[in-house]
Order: C-alpha cells, then structure tokens, then sequence
C-alpha cells in the first residue's frame, strides 16, 4: 500500500512493518446533554479510519505477518498509543498495529 488516499487528496505516506497510519476523528463538540464544550475541555479522540497500513512485520522465518486490520477500517486505539503527526493540514496518528484495541464493525 505505497499510497493512501485522504478523504480529498492524494497523500504520499507509506508505514513501515506493522505500522498503520490512522486519521483522528473530530471530538465530540458537545455533552450528551446538550453542553457545548471548549476546544480546552475536548479529550484526546481514540478513535478514526485507518488510511494506510505497512507490509506486516518481518517475522524470524524471514516472511511478514499479516495485519488484521485493513485500508478503511475504523478502530479504536489507547489513549496514549502512537505518534501524532500533521500531514497536509490534517491530524493523524502513526501506530503499531498492536496499540490498536478494537475494530469497528
């Protein structure tokens, strides 16, 4: 997968091993009870789409794993798990696959 697609761009990003490159969805913007809250307020988003993934990782019999996740999938991943990155004006996160925690059916 040597290119992904962002939802209005082409955007050249090609993970490595079992990397998988997640774009962040919005936080909420308000309370369950109808409270608006300030950007300060908003926690960390968790969760987004899966925009690329790497090859797999490289196993000791020389071949790669296969990743259980795939181009379009949207996850859940730790809250404090992998490495935020702003490509092109969007946010993304760049994880091992193994940060993920769930995917969404």
């Amino acid at each position: 997968m040597a290119t992904a697609t962002a939802t209005r761009r082409k955007l050249k990003f090609r993970p490595l091993d079992d990397r998988v490159l997640v774009q962040q969805t919005d936080p909420e913007s308000m309370t369950a009870g109808g409270i608006v809250l300030p950007d300060s307020a908003k926690e960390k988003q968790t969760r987004g789409h899966v925009i690329a993934v790497g090859p797999g990782k490289l196993l000791d019999d020389g071949k790669r794993g296969e990743l259980n996740v795939s181009v379009g999938d949207e996850v859940f991943y730790g809250k404090y798990s992998g490495t935020e990155v702003e490509l092109d004006g969007d946010d993304y996160v760049v994880l091992r696959e193994s940060d993920i925690l769930a995917v969404v059916d």
